[in-house]
């Protein structure tokens, strides 16, 4: 098995041997061009974006005068304002033309607005007001993430009329279709046709004769998050994107939801430990200050709980051993809290909560937090009593164990889902909340049971 994974990676993105290679030739231009051309544009990229900021702007150098343009959407935007600076606004302007329109949307979106304006006053009027429309769509919504590119034709066409078209045509065609959409009249989609039914179909036969199932149309406002679960629910491959009149304005194919879902799970991932995306590509001083404000956030929350241990300190003073196993219970608290709370979150993702079945959630929630607290009271009771030889003090750390594994539990479901009923994203904000939860009732169960029954 560890043979065939070595084989993969040599056969995909940039070997060892190669990377060496390339940073032996770093200073020979010509060589160090021949070695990176053949590379996809995603390879390159990663290429550019692990290497010193010198070794980069020499790799940026070679490639300008034929610089793929495909290269800019696969890097990471943290870095593209310095690839921007070594390319200049002209070529800049050129690779963006050359994009489909959603790839050069993602592009242009990061940029400033002065730098956005320079470039857009670089391109024809046309592309000009096509980038400027998508802009006006709302961040993360079905509108940045169209392509204007797809093929449309009128319901009463024949499939000979269509062929005819398409062959008029072909230098005009997306680089990429997967089917062909009809629309009526007033250009409102009213179906579509998948590229290899088109192709077996009877030229004599009628474009509205073909229509395949019925048609997910997606608002240009849906939230991109709306947006991937409609592709994943109804097993998409493309669907039109409409306006407010139900005007055909693009397409969404599914590689674009193939990054939408990559980039949700890195944001949700990121955001519960309070790094920002693509932290790795970014500067001492903005990812120091990013995750400043998690922080602060979280020594807050540690302040609190200490303060409930400050609250029984006498307690602690007349017994060390409740110093010794405070961090059990409320450890094994905090666990069982960021389980419950990874499924929740995972479930809310992919909407298999709804307003529908939340007390159920809580009822399974609060069952298996019993279940699991009895078996750990249990554990922990047993293993305290032959450790302390104190059969009442096992007896304080099962009951603690247990009032706070229900309690994780619960706060576990509870929290994200009042959070996402306020508009708040749970990822962001659950696991603080959570965390500070279980440490609070932990230590006041604990350190409470032990005052009333050990002093």
């Amino acid at each position: 098995m560890k043979e065939n994974n070595e084989e993969l990676s040599n056969m995909y993105g940039i070997s060892e041997d190669l990377l060496q290679s390339i940073l032996d030739s770093i200073d020979m231009p010509r060589k160090l061009k021949q070695l990176i051309t053949p590379l996809h544009p995603s390879d390159i990229a990663t290429l550019v974006q692990q290497s010193s900021s010198t070794d980069r702007e020499k790799i940026i150098h070679v490639l300008k005068k034929d610089f793929n343009p495909e290269i800019l959407s696969h890097l990471d935007e943290a870095l593209r304002e310095e690839v921007f600076e070594s390319l200049g606004t002209k070529k800049i302007a050129e690779a963006i033309t050359e994009l489909e329109s959603d790839d050069a949307i993602d592009v242009l979106e990061d940029l400033e607005d002065e730098e956005r304006s320079q470039i857009l006053d670089s391109v024809s009027a046309h592309e000009r007001f096509i980038f400027e429309q998508s802009l006006s769509f709302p961040e993360e919504s079905a509108g940045r993430l169209m392509k204007r590119e797809f093929v449309a034709v009128p319901a009463h066409w024949k499939v000979s009329t269509v062929q005819g078209f398409l062959d008029k045509n072909k230098n005009q065609l997306p680089q990429q279709f997967h089917a062909i959409f009809i629309v009526d009249e007033k250009y409102k989609p009213i179906g579509k046709i998948s590229l290899s039914s088109f192709i077996q179909a009877p030229k004599q036969k009628k474009m509205l004769d073909l229509i395949e199932g019925e048609t997910q149309v997606i608002p240009v406002n849906m939230n991109q998050e709306d947006v991937a679960y409609l592709f994943r629910h109804y097993n998409l491959i493309t669907a039109p994107v409409v306006n407010e009149d139900d005007r055909l304005l693009g397409v969404i194919t599914v590689d674009d939801i193939v990054y939408v879902i990559n980039e949700e799970a890195e944001k949700d991932f990121m955001a519960l430990g309070g790094v920002r995306e693509r932290d790795i590509y970014r500067d001492a001083i903005n990812a120091t200050r990013t995750r400043f404000y998690w922080l602060i956030l979280n020594l807050l929350t540690a302040i609190i709980a200490s303060m409930v241990i400050s609250a029984f300190d006498q307690t602690i003073e007349k017994m060390v051993a409740l110093a010794v196993l405070m961090p059990i219970v409320a450890s094994m608290g905090g666990n069982a809290g960021t389980q419950t709370l990874t499924v929740v979150i995972r479930a809310l993702a992919t909407k298999e909560i709804s307003s529908s079945n939340p007390f159920r959630m809580i009822w399974k929630e609060t069952l298996i937090g019993t279940l699991n607290g009895a078996i750990f009271a249990f554990l922990t009771g047993s293993i305290v009593w032959l450790w302390f030889a104190s059969f009442k003090l096992g007896l304080v750390a099962a009951g603690a164990m247990v009032i706070n594994m229900i309690c994780a539990g619960l706060a576990g479901i509870i929290i994200p889902l009042g959070l996402d009923r306020m508009k708040i994203d749970p990822a962001i904000a659950s696991s603080v909340f959570v965390t500070t939860i279980t440490d609070v009732i932990g230590f006041c169960t604990f350190l409470g049971f032990a005052a009333m029954f050990l002093m």
